[in-house]
């Protein structure tokens, strides 16, 4: 089969790779027909994950149809269309018992964290979804069946493997409510369908924070928001209280850890903060109200120094973060879409054959071709 596979620092290729095969009984092999890079493939793409292999497949967003099933399988048949969430999980654990798929404890028995697809050993060691073919584990519990009488694009269905519904997740954790005002940091995707979602859930006032023109322009068109490009104003953040009476209630800090760096960086940066950048943590400490909530949407690395916790804890700020648990929220969000109170296919801007996945990546990272989010079709 065809995959995008990983072979160093800014270099991906589609290659002939071996179909994946049933392990165990509650897997199935499913026949991807669309998947995604998400923003959080920059890291690996830039060298930030060391556990990442040579001619390991890539992605972690799929909609695809079932084609073959292991023997234990009884939530899907052959021929079903589904919806893979990021997300590999159990759902028997006690943290899949408690919606935190994201931390299930037998997908990555030998790690300190959740599972999912192609990411490395560190996250499970999953093949990832940018191929032909994928292994789904706990295929009984890990994959949304789409409904017979669907009326969702199969283009925006693939949003609920991760963007939307890891955008959902941030949204409601930070409690976001009715006459609330949010900031959120970053305009990529995930950004995007987390200001939409604010708005959902009653926020009377929504800005926006990032650097790229194109993706500031595109969330005041479709989203109403105010926006701001921090390069531009070196004064933002005074303003951003000025102009909200003290700070917002809620920050959803959509960036993470940069994932630009060139590996001189890397090791520059570690050396100086031991995982990556602080950079929207500190601006997020600086426009939050005190009492307010920042959450974290985006990746970060493992620990850091210069860390602004004196400024969390004298101003009785709430910090929430952590990977989104999305399989259990999957239903819901489906229905926002089926009964169009939520549209997302604004921040899709490109479809392309998975053997231009090359170039795909090439713009993806340098906001080339006014990109955001890019769909590959095997």
């Amino acid at each position: 089969m065809r995959a995008v596979t990983y072979q160093g620092f800014m270099d991906i290729k589609v290659k002939d790779m071996p179909k994946p095969e049933i392990k165990n009984n509650d897997d199935i092999i499913v026949k991807v027909t669309h998947t995604s890079i998400c923003g959080s493939d920059r890291h690996f793409y830039h060298g930030m994950i060391p556990s990442m292999e040579k001619d390991y497949i890539v992605g972690h967003e799929a909609v695809g149809i079932v084609h073959e099933i292991g023997s234990d399988v009884h939530h899907v048949k052959i021929g079903d269309k589904i919806v893979i969430p990021y997300n590999i999980a159990c759902g028997q654990c006690v943290n899949c018992r408690n919606k935190l798929e994201s931390q299930c404890l037998r997908s990555n028995q030998d790690g300190e964290i959740g599972s999912c697809y192609g990411c490395s050993r560190i996250f499970g060691d999953y093949s990832g979804t940018q191929a032909e073919y994928v292994r789904v584990p706990f295929a009984n519990f890990g994959v949304f069946k789409i409904p017979e009488h669907n009326e969702v694009a199969d283009e925006e269905l693939l949003l609920l493997s991760d963007a939307y519904s890891t955008a959902y997740w941030g949204v409601n954790q930070a409690g976001v409510k009715s006459g609330d005002t949010v900031i959120v940091l970053g305009c990529g995707p995930i950004g995007l369908i987390t200001q939409k979602i604010a708005w959902y859930k009653g926020a009377k006032r929504v800005i926006a924070v990032d650097h790229v023109p194109y993706r500031l322009e595109h969330a005041i068109k479709w989203n109403h928001v105010e926006a701001f490009n921090f390069q531009e104003n070196i004064e933002l953040k005074h303003h951003l209280n000025e102009i909200t009476e003290g700070g917002a209630d809620v920050v959803i800090d959509c960036v993470g850890m940069s994932g630009k760096m060139k590996p001189i960086e890397i090791m520059e940066t570690a050396l100086r903060l031991q995982g990556g950048a602080l950079g929207a943590i500190e601006f997020a400490s600086q426009v939050i109200r005190i009492g307010g909530t920042i959450q974290l949407v985006g990746i970060y690395g493992t620990r850091y120094n210069q860390f602004p916790l004196g400024d969390f804890f004298a101003r009785n700020i709430t910090l929430k973060m952590g990977l989104a648990s999305v399989i259990h929220l999957i239903p819901f969000l489906y229905d926002l879409l089926q009964t169009k109170q939520l549209q997302l296919n604004d921040v899709i801007t490109h479809q392309l054959p998975l053997e231009e996945a090359e170039h795909a990546f090439r713009i993806f990272n340098s906001h080339k071709e006014n990109c955001l989010k890019i769909i590959l079709k095997p």
